[in-house]
């Protein structure tokens, strides 16, 4: 037992403390919350430094989802008794590319459209886009609504932000399924 103690004390000095991984460190779960806390884990999303910047590479947990056939598209939707979350692959050229004061290029990966689970086609005013923002060592998004209406048309070139401000709407969180996207 002596021994195990030793080997035990060697390795914390060999190896050093246990250090948590930053925000924009490292292999990440993406979990959308429901108002009472239940989480449900949709993806991860990988976290490569660059410089004064880090990529990102978003990969979906594609057995959360169901397939959707939706206003003659196809849709991946995160199913709920009442409401339905469908990604929203953003189709136009990003950097993707963020920093802890720029989290643009993965807000517009996380988009999605709701709709009612017994409802037939999807509206693309019924937009969901996630506002993040770093809190301590994890990402949190609080629900905005958009109207996705005007992605339909692609950017001016060279334009690779066209989503502005006054086109998000903070939405009242209790009156959605999914309020709040967490990354950690």
């Amino acid at each position: 037992m002596r021994l195990i103690y030793i080997f035990s004390a060697i390795v914390s000095v060999v190896a050093g403390p246990a250090v948590a991984a930053g925000p924009l460190e490292g292999e990440k779960s993406i979990r959308l919350l429901e108002p009472d806390g239940t989480a449900h884990t949709v993806g991860q999303v990988l976290f490569t430094p660059e410089g004064e910047t880090v990529s990102y590479t978003v990969t979906w947990d594609e057995a959360q989802f169901g397939d959707h056939f939706l206003s003659m598209r196809p849709f991946k939707c995160l199913e709920g008794r009442e409401k339905y979350w469908c990604q929203v692959p953003y189709p136009y050229d990003i950097n993707r590319q963020v920093s802890a004061d720029d989290l643009t290029d993965l807000e517009y990966e996380l988009m999605f459209l709701w709709k009612g689970a017994t409802e037939y086609g999807i509206n693309m005013w019924n937009g969901v886009y996630y506002r993040l923002g770093v809190e301590g060592d994890r990402l949190v998004g609080h629900l905005h609504e958009i109207d996705m209406e005007p992605l339909g048309v692609p950017p001016a070139a060279g334009e690779m932000r066209p989503i502005r401000a006054a086109d998000l709407h903070e939405a009242d969180p209790d009156s959605h399924w999914l309020p709040v996207l967490v990354i950690e």
